[in-house]
This record gives C-alpha cells, structure tokens and sequence, in this order.
C-alpha cells in the first residue's frame, strides 16, 4: 500500500470521525443545554450520526471510525496490523475536531447553562452511571461493544444475510440505535475509545471541570478498556458461533 493511498484512508477516518462525533455531540448538546428533546433523541442522533460518519468514508477506508472495530478487523479479517495505530490515530482526531466544532457552535449556550464548566463535560464524553461500581460501567462498555462488532460482522458478511446495495451503513446505525435504547445507561454507551477520548481531550484543552481525566474521578479508561475488550468478544462469538456454519461464496 503506497503512502498516498494510506493518507487518503487516514483523512478518509478522520472526516467520517469528526462528522460523526459533530452529530451525535451535537445532539446532546441540544438536549442537554437547550432542553431539545430527550433520550430518544439522543438515540436515534447517534444512530443517524454514525450512519453519516459511515457514508461519508465507507468508499475510501471501510469507515472503521473506531479503534475497537478497526483491532477487531485486523484479528478476525485480515486488516493489516500497521495501520491499526494509525487508523485509531486518525479517529481520535476527528472526534476531537468534531467535539471542537460543537464546542464553538454551541458556545453561548454553555455560558449560560453552566459558566462555570462544571456539569456539561457529559456533552461530549461518558460517565457512569454508578462511579463507586466501575465494574458495571464497565461490563456495560464490553456488552455494548462485542454486540456492535459482532452485529457489523453479521450484516456485512457476505456468506449471512448482508443488506442489499449500501444499505449496510443505515442498518449499523439502527445497530447503535439498539444498544443506546437496550443498555446505554450504565456508561453512556461509547462503544468507542475515539469516540469518547478524542471529546474528553477537547474537555481538558476547553477547561471543562470533572471531566473524568484530569479532574474528578478517572473513569477516562473505562470507554477505552471496555470497548477493546468487547470487540474481541463480539468478534469470536460471530465467528465461532455462527460464520463457521456459513458456507462460503
């Protein structure tokens, strides 16, 4: 693979990134500081955010836009091993950027609904629920994850039963749909170590207190440790428990 090549994916997972993350913190944004809406809304905008995220890099790079399926791709199907750091590199950046530019957009109304930066940092990344019980937070973060991976694995597998035509993005964003409705309220289903560090960074740099990083409880690891680990999971169940009974094409 030539230089040119891997930039254009590079670039490719950054913008699917960031306009996934524009998107879906944007959304909680307008729940949260403007009071538009509630948690279906927030739902089905991060449903309709990856969907987005997807279409926009699918054709370039595969639109991993996750570090947790782009580790899952490179042990269950092959993706090349020396593009995993830099592919989640990439995703972390544009979910920074994509933070950033809600960030900005949304300015006025964080100076009015918390001036101080001292309860909105949940805009932009995810907290548990119950922080004295990390553990469930956790779990939560592996469930929520193996069921992604495994689900992306199912409907983009040509031996099952794959959405027809490019119908494959809007069904993985009513796959995120799904987890945030089931089980995205332990952890704020991040499901995604970009996802929630690269907005968490924009906390730190913006001067957001309690922003589970460098102030407040360090829960940062939690939505980086869960999903790595749920992807592995979701990854071997499909494989073992159901593409192995699959004939191939």
């Amino acid at each position: 693979m030539n230089r040119t090549t891997l930039t254009g994916e590079l670039l490719a997972e950054f913008l699917g990134t960031m306009v996934l993350i524009t998107f879906g913190c944007g959304v909680v944004a307008m729940v949260v500081l403007l009071d538009k809406g509630g948690y279906t809304n927030i739902t089905f905008g991060w449903g309709l955010a990856v969907t987005m995220g997807i279409y926009v890099a699918g054709g370039v790079s595969g639109a991993h836009l996750n570090p947790a399926v782009t580790l899952a791709l490179a042990v269950f199907r092959g993706f090349p091993w020396r593009k995993v750091v830099p592919y989640s590199l990439a995703q972390t950046a544009g979910a920074f950027a994509g933070a950033a530019l809600v960030y900005y957009n949304y300015l006025p109304a964080f100076h009015k609904a918390d001036p101080l930066l001292d309860h909105t940092a949940g805009v932009f990344a995810t907290f548990p629920a119950f922080p004295q019980v990390l553990s469930a937070g956790l779990l939560d973060q592996i469930l929520g994850t193996a069921l992604l991976v495994g689900l992306i694995l199912a409907v983009t597998d040509p031996r099952n039963q794959a959405p027809v035509a490019n119908l494959a993005p809007f069904v993985i964003g009513l796959i995120v749909v799904a987890i945030g409705m089931s089980i995205g309220g332990m952890h704020g289903y991040a499901i995604n170590p970009a996802r929630d560090f690269g907005p968490r960074l924009l906390t730190v740099v913006a001067g957001f207190q309690n922003n589970g990083l460098t102030h407040g409880q360090p829960v940062f690891w939690v939505p980086i440790v869960g999903p790595l680990l749920g992807a592995l999971v979701g990854g071997a169940i499909y494989d073992h428990g159901i593409r192995r009974f699959l004939q191939a094409t």
